[in-house]
């Protein structure tokens, strides 16, 4: 839910104002923890002024996933 929500809304809001957003509420200690979990995996990053912004690409990683040059022996 908060995955598909940042994706939609990215770099419209920052941390609170996003859990404040979200269609289903959560309690603020998980989506602590939710967002955590997307900044240390890669897919959101906080901007200068603070707002949550989506920047995982999928795309981008199948293809460096399929490059035989880049796996470990």
């Amino acid at each position: 839910m908060v995955e598909e929500f940042v994706q939609e809304h990215s770099g419209e809001y920052r941390r609170r104002a996003l859990w404040s957003s979200l269609p289903l509420k959560m309690m603020y200690q998980t989506y602590k923890a939710v967002i955590e979990y997307l900044l240390e995996s890669g897919k959101i990053a906080i901007d200068a002024n603070g707002n949550v912004c989506w920047i995982f690409d999928p795309d981008r990683v199948r293809h460096y996933i399929a490059r035989e040059d880049l796996r470990i022996r």
